[in-house]
């Protein structure tokens, strides 16, 4: 049965994206904006000084992955310190095949990475699916680790060199032809915008579904989850395979782009760090909150550095004040913005207290904590 685009909802015209997924007008707009300024990036990042297109689309590959790392965060309550070993998987995959292989056709390489990503995910997560918590944590890291210092010590991987992406000079082809820099950065930037799309609706799709809702209940509560019948560690190792999927896509872009991988930059731990960091900067309860938080999070990563060696330092700091002041994220915290304007407009002493009272409350915080440390 064909599905009319345009619905009326009490009383209000919406705009049907998919199936359940309705969007008011002014959602359109916004999404239809934000949509064009995805697809004009490349253009846009030359008009704007300071902002280079290669640290957005890394951004965006990072993001892709934290959407995963989200997945598990947002539904299960399950932290991965993992995940870059699918993203760096991926690139890995094809960085091999075209290096050492010869094999240059760009579909195929995505397809064949994902695959290599997901395979590791399918039995990883076969063995940690019952493991909650700090063992969970542990296990995805120690798994990462492994295979950090394995590549690093590998002369088949070139060691902290890195493979570049490129046979004989030339780089993966598309659809069969050798394009020209631009084009070829043109034809990934777009394809790198496909599953960009196509992952957020999967994955709001996916969580508004009822395998989305037996996930929750699993976060809540593990023990009444399966007093009910649900099978938890078969839903745990699945979600954990699907968040895979994100990280290996947003690997095997990541590289395509790059043309160049070594273990530093894709399967470092450091890099499961930053994609957690993408998602509280974004904001953990929003759909798009880690693909901003990526595209925040290597944007000053890419930019402080220039300015001083203490850059890790000032993610750092960024991170506790996003926690303390707006732990909503980002994106998560336009409302609360939003609010609090209207509210300083209506009556600016009351704001302005409640400011106070909040900013109290985290100083306090931070005074018995650390007297409870110096107590002990």
């Amino acid at each position: 049965m064909k599905l009319n685009p345009i619905v009326e909802r009490d009383g209000e015209t919406r705009i049907r994206v998919m199936k359940g997924l309705e969007l008011s007008k002014k959602q359109s707009l916004i999404g239809g904006f934000l949509l064009l300024l995805l697809i004009a990036a490349i253009d846009l990042t030359r008009l704007i000084p300071g902002i280079g297109y290669r640290s957005l689309h890394t951004g965006m590959a990072f993001g892709l992955a934290a959407l995963g790392v989200n997945l598990l965060l947002r539904h299960l309550k399950l932290v991965s310190f993992g995940h870059a070993a699918f993203f760096g998987v991926s690139a890995y995959t094809i960085a091999v095949l075209v290096f050492h292989f010869g094999f240059q056709h760009v579909l195929p390489l995505i397809l064949v990475a994902v695959i290599l990503g997901v395979t590791l995910a399918v039995v990883m997560g076969y063995f940690i699916a019952d493991y909650i918590g700090l063992y969970f944590a542990l296990l995805t890291l120690a798994v990462n680790a492994i295979l950090y210092y394995s590549v690093r010590r590998s002369a088949f991987f070139h060691r902290t060199d890195g493979l570049a992406v490129r046979a004989d000079g030339q780089r993966p082809t598309i659809l069969g032809q050798q394009l020209s820099t631009e084009l070829y950065e043109l034809a990934i930037h777009m394809l790198t915008v496909v599953v960009l799309v196509g992952s957020l609706l999967f994955m709001w799709r996916l969580i508004n579904s009822p395998y989305g809702q037996a996930l929750n209940a699993i976060g809540q509560n593990r023990v009444r989850a399966e007093f009910i019948g649900i099978r938890t560690k078969n839903y745990v190792w699945g979600a954990f395979t699907i968040s895979a999927v994100f990280a290996s896509f947003g690997g095997a872009l990541w590289v395509l782009y790059r043309l160049h991988t070594g273990p530093e930059q894709s399967l470092f731990v450091f890099r499961s760090g930053e994609m957690l960091f993408a998602v509280i900067i974004g904001g953990i309860h929003t759909l798009t909150g880690p693909i901003i938080g990526g595209i925040i999070l290597i944007f000053l990563l890419d930019n402080i550095h220039v300015y001083t060696s203490y850059f890790n330092a000032i993610i750092g700091l960024l991170l506790i004040l996003i926690v303390f002041f707006f732990p909503n994220g980002v994106i998560g915290s336009i409302d609360d913005i939003n609010r609090e304007v209207k509210q300083l407009r209506r009556d600016p002493k009351q704001s302005i207290r409640r400011m106070q009272a909040h900013i109290h409350a985290v100083v306090l915080m931070w005074y018995r904590n650390i007297r409870d440390i110096f107590s002990r």
